[in-house]
């Protein structure tokens, strides 16, 4: 895919056949942490926090690879969650969901809600 601007020029230029996949990951995103920063960085899709610096301002990424489409979060947000992404994690930080099965919203969800959360508490303190 050629670089993205945007996360929809980034939709748009996906295959056909992906990109309600990526509309519907987009959007799981966007309800779980509504308060984040949508962007592109290193390529891909990604979800951040204004003001933030460094590890910190991180929340997720989510790309197109091959036969898959990878979610990215931060260790420490996938740690309390090994047991349910055990299928699904092939890297301290990252997710591969299969292309050509139904991908866990219920599941990304969970995750980028739990993340968010974990970051606003740490803030609070």
């Amino acid at each position: 895919m050629p670089p993205a601007k945007s996360v929809d020029q980034y939709i748009r230029s996906a295959p056909v056949g992906t990109r309600s996949v990526l509309k519907q990951l987009r959007a799981a995103i966007r309800e779980a942490a509504p308060g984040a920063d949508e962007s592109i960085s290193y390529g891909m899709p990604f979800y951040s926090y204004q003001g933030e610096a460094g590890i910190e301002r991180r929340l997720c990424y989510f790309g197109l690879q091959r036969a898959s489409i990878g979610l990215f979060l931060r260790p420490k947000d996938l740690a309390a969650h090994a047991e349910e992404i055990a299928r699904y994690q092939n890297a301290n930080s990252a997710l591969r969901f299969p292309l050509g099965e139904p991908i866990p919203i219920p599941l990304i969800k969970k995750l980028v809600r739990d993340a968010d959360r974990r970051h606003r508490a740490g803030k609070a303190r």
